[in-house]
C-alpha cells in the first residue's frame, strides 16, 4: 500500500539543519507553520518539494505575499494551518488536521474530532526546547492517515548544543555577549562573531535588558528555570 509522507515544520529562522534537510528530502511535500524569517530558506525549501507555508510574526515586508492562512485537501485530509493558533478561524467544520507554530513546544492534541499539531521549532533552539518536527502519513487506498512526531535534540554530536554552544561553556558564551552588547554590537553581529545561533544571543539580550543588574550566571539561572517551567507544562 503507498503510503505518502509529508513533512511539517514550523519556526526555522533561517536555519535548516543538514538532518532537516535530509529528512525533507524523503517527502513529497513541506508545511511550514511560518517564521521562515528569509526568502533563502523557503527557495531553499521549493527546490526539495512542493511547499505550503503561512506567514509568521517574524515574516517581514519579504514575505507580504505570503498567506496568513491557508486551508486545502491533500490527499483527502483537510487541513489548516495558520502561525499562531490564537488567530484561527473560528469554524473548524470539516477541518481534519490544524497545523500551528509560534510557541517552538511540540504539541499534538484532538478536540472535537480536529487533531491540533503544532510541530515545534527545528531552527534555533529556544533555551532547553526539544527540536522537533512531524511526519504526516496517509494512506493512499484507504485514506487513514496518522502523524509522527520527530524529536532532534539528542541528534547532535561533538559536545555542542543545539544553540552552537560548548557544553560547560555556557556562562563564558553569556558574559561575552554581555560585554558585546555593551559595546553596541547587534544581535546578529554578535551571533556571527560567536558562531551561534542569533535567537539564543537575542534571547540573552532580552533578559538582560529587562531585569536591571542581572550578571551572566543570573540570565544562566534564569533560562535553567524557563527550562524547568517549559518541561513542567508541556
Amino acid at each position: 500500500m503507498e503510503v505518502h509522507k509529508i513533512a511539517i515544520i514550523s519556526d526555522t529562522h533561517e536555519m535548516l539543519r543538514p538532518e532537516v534537510l535530509e529528512i525533507l528530502k524523503t517527502c513529497e511535500a513541506i508545511f511550514h507553520g511560518g517564521d521562515l524569517s528569509s526568502q533563502q530558506i523557503l527557495d531553499t525549501l521549493k527546490e526539495i518539494a512542493p511547499v505550503f507555508v503561512v506567514r509568521g510574526n517574524n515574516d517581514k515586508m519579504w514575505a507580504k505575499n505570503i498567506e496568513k492562512e491557508l486551508e486545502m485537501t491533500l490527499y483527502g485530509v483537510r487541513i489548516y494551518m495558520v502561525h499562531d493558533k490564537q488567530h484561527r478561524k473560528k469554524n473548524f467544520n470539516g477541518i481534519d488536521l490544524f497545523i500551528y507554530g509560534h510557541s517552538h513546544k511540540y504539541e499534538e492534541k484532538t478536540i472535537d474530532g480536529v487533531l491540533y499539531l503544532n510541530p515545534g521549532s527545528c531552527g534555533p533552539r529556544r533555551f532547553r526546547l526539544p527540536v522537533t518536527m512531524a511526519i504526516l502519513e496517509i494512506e493512499e487506498e484507504s485514506g487513514n492517515w496518522q502523524v509522527k512526531k520527530i524529536d532532534l535534540t539528542e541528534k547532535n554530536r561533538d559536545g555542542e548544543s543545539l544553540i552552537g554552544v560548548k557544553e560547560g561553556k555556557l556562562k563564558a558564551t553569556v558574559e561575552i555577549i554581555i560585554r558585546e552588547m555593551r559595546a553596541g554590537r547587534k544581535i546578529e553581529q554578535i551571533a556571527k562573531k560567536l558562531h551561534i545561533d542569533s535567537a539564543f544571543v537575542e534571547q540573552i539580550c532580552r533578559i538582560y535588558v529587562t531585569h536591571p543588574g542581572v550578571d551572566a550566571q543570573g540570565i544562566v539561572d534564569k533560562m535553567e528555570v524557563s527550562a524547568l517551567f517549559e518541561r513542567k507544562n508541556a
